[in-house]
Formats: C-alpha cells, structure tokens, sequence
C-alpha cells in the first residue's frame, strides 16, 4: 500500500505507540483520525498531524461504530486501522482477582480489537480494501505470569489477527499484529522501576509505530510480528502447529 493521500484510523492515539504511529503516518501524507479517551492528549496529537479527535471508549460497540462513522465524514473514508488501545490488568486469577478489573482489561484489549474491526469493514470495503493492524504483545506469544489475563487478551488479539488475515483476504483486506516487548507507553508506568532494576530495556515508541508502517505497506496478511531490543522485528514463525487432522495416522517427518 502507498501511505500518501490515505486516511488512517489510530485508537489510544493520545500517548505512546499510538501517538508515536500517528505522527509517522503523518510524516508520509496520512490524514490522520486520533481517537482516545484523553481528550487533552488526543486533541493535542490531532493538532500536531494536522488530523482528527474524537473521544472514544473501545470497549463499547456502540461507540465504535459512531468514532468510525465520524472518522469517515470528517475525512471521507478510511483506508487504514490501527487498533492500538490496550491496558494491563491490575490483577490475577487468585485471590487479587477482580470481575471488575478482569472485564475491563478484557473490554479494552479484546473487545475493542474485534468492535473495531467489525466498524471499520465497512468502511475499508468502500474504498476497494485496506489495512489493519491490531496491537497484541510479545505477551500474546510467550507466557506472562505476573499478568495473566493480560497475556491471554493479547493471545485472543494475536488468534484473531492470524484467523482474520486469510478470512480478509477476498475484499482485498490485509490484517495483522504487532507484538512489542515492553514499550515506551502509560502501560510500563507502574513498573516502570522494577523493568529498570531488572535490566529490561524499553523498546522506543518511534520503533515500534515503523514496525506498524512497515506492516501496512508490506502488504502480508495473517502475522503476528514481534518486535524485541537487539533484534530485527520479524513476523512470528509458528512451526509444526498441528492441523484439524484427518483421522489418519501423520507419516514419519509430517510433523
């Protein structure tokens, strides 16, 4: 895909990989439509692109559906999503476990990934096809057991991505995840300390929205790319994954 003249859709643009995805979308001819819950942060990287804001809770079909709508009137369409709202959990499974917070995080990360998709169909079928990328986690990858439902949100995000890539495919369609390690984002905030006493390094925004134009442009569907310190981001190779099988015994070097 060429990025000039396109109009692309960025959730929990106000900050972070948002913000930073916005503004390099921008700098290759992207109108640019902010959404978020901030509406300081998001208005203000609106200005900055010379773009769009609109208050958004992903979480909600409702609302997903009016932020696309809005998106398409103020800039006529829409040819890229990039459906980047997430929030760590704030709990376990055990006994710290909150219906409260799990239905948030869940709201947010997963919820807001397939609302979003199913609003902005539509609108990338009108202009002949598109591009979305929804952002998951190295965390959708691996296992995280400080934070297991986030893990499992961003699992779901990567199993969509994958499942939706071919699904797409005839309506011209391309759908992909980007998996970053830990990111300069609100997300790290909280431990922020504990990541630096360990010795993690955080992964630049700024990489991580290249990552996310190098996915739009390259035209793949169906990966989970990760994006990792020291190494060049990549799409995951998921190998030897078993098939739905066909009742008969697998040959040797099948799997």
């Amino acid at each position: 895909m060429e990025l000039r003249d396109k109009v692309a859709l960025v959730t929990g643009g106000a900050s972070g990989l948002g913000r930073a995805t916005a503004l390099a979308l921008a700098a290759e001819g992207v109108e640019v439509v902010v959404a978020d819950l901030d509406e300081t942060g998001g208005r203000a990287v609106a200005e900055q692109v010379g773009g769009h804001f609109f208050a958004c809770d992903v979480s909600d079909f409702e609302a997903n559906v009016a932020l696309v709508t809005a998106a398409v009137d103020a800039a006529g369409g829409l040819d890229i999503a990039y459906l980047n709202a997430g929030i760590a959990s704030g709990c376990s499974v055990g006994e710290d476990f909150s219906p409260e917070k799990y239905r948030l995080a869940n709201g947010v990360n997963l919820d807001g990934v397939v609302f979003g998709t199913h609003a902005v169909l539509p609108a990338l079928k009108a202009r002949g096809g598109g591009a979305i990328v929804a952002t998951a986690s190295l965390a959708g990858l691996t296992s995280v057991p400080f934070d297991p439902i986030y893990a499992a949100n961003k699992a779901a995000v990567v199993g969509l991505a994958r499942s939706l890539g071919p699904a797409l495919a005839a309506d011209n369609i391309t759908y992909n995840a980007i998996c970053p390690a830990f990111a300069e984002s609100k997300i790290v905030d909280p431990i922020r300390e504990i990541l630096s006493a360990q010795g993690v390094q955080l992964i630049p925004a700024e990489t991580v929205a290249e990552t996310v134009l190098r996915i739009i442009t390259g035209g793949a569907t169906g990966e989970a790319w990760f994006v990792q310190p020291g190494r060049e981001p990549s799409p995951f190779t998921f190998r030897n994954v078993p098939g739905p099988g066909t009742g008969q015994a697998a040959r040797p070097g099948d799997m």
